[in-house]
């Protein structure tokens, strides 16, 4: 397997496909690499060059007890970066992977990124406190640091449903996702699966937003389950200067594998389009990207 390891001696499991410029995807929890196969391969097809890791705790990677948390996260990212020499990079997060890139830029800065990608992602902060009001209370990560402890792999199960958006009316419910999500889920360590929850949900990025200055989309459906839009997109948009928004109507957090050839177009067309001559088989999204210090959301 392909690994790179970092100062305190953890090995980063990745993969690298393609040729071209760099687009470089960072995962959610409690997945691992495989979460972004679906846009890297659309995108290595197309002339790019796109690596994907497993965190620390997820996945292939090693499992140690120490760094699950979002700077630890951030320079794992940045060594990666820095053992492949890549420049002029793309960076694409989705979930906590949105907070571990909003981090990588706020300790890291820019230097070698070209462009930001943030898909249904945890910044500026998912904690309801007297200052982020709109978040959510703490009850709700006691919930699942609890299902965590209880049954994992149960759990992870009962996840996928309001992560993929599979619970709502009307849904069309894949299996083969689900037990996608189940297997990553299974293979991250316990203490990743439980610490990465005060990562993910108590890190404020505000100040790493405000250091972005490449250009950057933010990716978010309004009926996201996991990551309510209206404490995230809503107002990293805000925060990150010259952001674009994209909202989709009625899409769940998993928009990434339920409505991948939506998504893998907007990225295409935001990263400039195809390198080849091949011309794409999905036609750009219909929906409208909405722009500006205040977007519009139907929640």
């Amino acid at each position: 397997m392909s690994t790179i390891k970092t100062k305190d001696g953890t090995e980063i499991y990745y993969k690298d496909w393609g040729t071209g410029q760099p687009v470089v995807f960072s995962h959610g929890w409690p997945l691992s690499a495989d979460a972004f196969e679906d846009q890297m391969f659309f995108l290595a097809s197309r002339g790019y060059r796109c690596i994907a890791h497993d965190r620390r705790g997820h996945g292939r990677s090693s499992q140690p007890w120490n760094g699950n948390d979002l700077d630890t996260y951030a320079d794992d990212l940045a060594a990666l970066v820095e053992a492949l020499d890549l420049r002029d990079a793309i960076h694409v997060g989705h979930s906590t992977g949105g907070g571990e890139v909003a981090r990588y830029i706020g300790r890291h800065g820019t230097k070698r990124v070209a462009r930001a990608v943030l898909i249904s992602a945890i910044p500026p902060l998912m904690l309801k406190t007297p200052a982020n009001p709109g978040g959510l209370p703490i009850e709700v990560f006691d919930q699942l640091r609890a299902a965590v402890v209880a049954d994992r792999s149960s759990f992870w199960k009962d996840l996928s449903m309001a992560f993929y958006g599979f619970n709502r009316p009307g849904a069309k419910i894949s299996e083969g996702l689900r037990e996608s999500f189940w297997l990553q889920g299974t293979m991250c360590g316990f203490p990743a699966a439980y610490f990465c929850i005060k990562a993910f949900s108590e890190t404020d990025t505000t100040e790493d937003l405000k250091k972005f200055d490449v250009p950057t989309l933010i990716l978010h459906g309004d009926d996201d389950q996991i990551v309510p839009i209206g404490a995230s997109a809503l107002l990293s948009s805000k925060i990150v200067k010259g952001a674009t928004l994209k909202v989709y109507p009625g899409l769940p957090h998993g928009m990434c594998q339920t409505n991948k050839d939506e998504i893998n177009a907007d990225l295409l067309a935001f990263l400039g389009g195809e390198i080849r001559a091949e011309r794409a088989s999905t036609r750009p999204s219909t929906r409208s990207a909405v722009t500006g210090p205040e977007p519009r959301a139907s929640s």
